[in-house]
């Protein structure tokens, strides 16, 4: 996440007042989080690129809209929150843990629902969903919505399976989602090991890791617990999804508009075509849970 571009120029970002070309072409992202960054990623990329819209995609919506909203249960109690101040200064197992007395849980029905009608798979779509719902109390402004956090996990490693595992019952993939070695080939910057490879096992490149696809100095600064259980994981996608979202909804951007949104997704990832991916897949995830709730 939050890498230099692509090697090579883009042209400025697609909107709906600006119309991508209408042949999506997926970007490679040096040092950013992606799913290029994943031998079988290619296939991830080219579903998305398959996506002829008969409209310009439009922008993900808010989370009192139609398709952004969702429906809720009292949510878990008797966990306790940890402890800190929740700022971008803290490492991964010190940023504050969501106060489960506050937060809702997506209802089981429109886990369901919603899952039927996009294919997200149901345990990703509830991190997702519990993401929104998190940040939503902490950021009201921000107006994030589950359909661009699920757009990035389908665009990052396809819902955690990129590796050929799935998110289990916990939240946590059954296999690890790490991607190729950051060392300056394959258009990535070269990022040397950061952490010891003690999140991607490699002690001489950082790579990155997990369902959304975190560099390990990202983690390191934006990494959360998601639900107070064994400390912040990002190959949990609970904590990978809350990481995510804050990290978008950070110095007071508004994702509900053009601007904020853009300017979100390509700190997460400085590549005009894969913001371009995202965008039509968090569009086509809205318009399909739309169409169903």
């Amino acid at each position: 996440m939050s890498g230099p571009p692509v090697t090579g120029s883009e042209e400025s970002p697609a909107s709906a007042e600006h119309p991508p070309p209408p042949r999506w072409k997926r970007g490679i992202a040096a040092a950013a989080a992606v799913a290029s960054t994943l031998g079988v990623a290619a296939g991830v990329a080219g579903v998305a690129g398959m996506f002829e819209p008969s409209r310009p995609p439009q922008l993900p919506p808010g989370p009192d809209d139609a398709a952004g909203s969702i429906d809720t249960v009292p949510g878990a109690a008797g966990q306790q929150e940890s402890a800190g101040s929740g700022g971008s200064d803290l490492a991964a197992d010190s940023r504050r843990s969501p106060d489960p007395d506050r937060i809702a849980d997506p209802s089981p029905e429109w886990l369901g629902t919603v899952s039927d009608a996009t294919g997200i798979p149901r345990r990703a779509l509830e991190g997702y969903a519990r993401a929104q719902l998190t940040v939503t109390e902490e950021q009201p402004e921000c107006r994030i919505s589950w359909p661009t956090l699920a757009a990035i996990g389908e665009v990052e490693s396809d819902h955690g399976t990129a590796a050929g595992g799935e998110i289990g019952a916990d939240g946590r993939t059954t296999e690890d989602v790490i991607g190729i070695p950051l060392d300056g080939s394959d258009n990535t910057a070269a990022i040397p090991d950061s952490d010891g490879g003690s999140l991607d096992g490699d002690s001489e490149w950082d790579r990155a890791v997990g369902p959304m696809q975190f560099i390990p100095t990202t983690w390191h600064k934006w990494g959360a617990d998601a639900d107070s259980a064994a400390g912040a994981d990002p190959h949990d996608v609970d904590d990978a999804a809350l990481s995510a979202a804050r990290y978008l909804c950070s110095e007071g951007r508004v994702l509900t508009s053009d601007s904020g949104w853009w300017d979100a997704i390509l700190t997460y990832n400085e590549s005009r075509s894969y913001g371009e991916d995202v965008l039509s897949a968090a569009d086509r995830y809205a318009t399909e849970a739309a169409e169903a709730v």
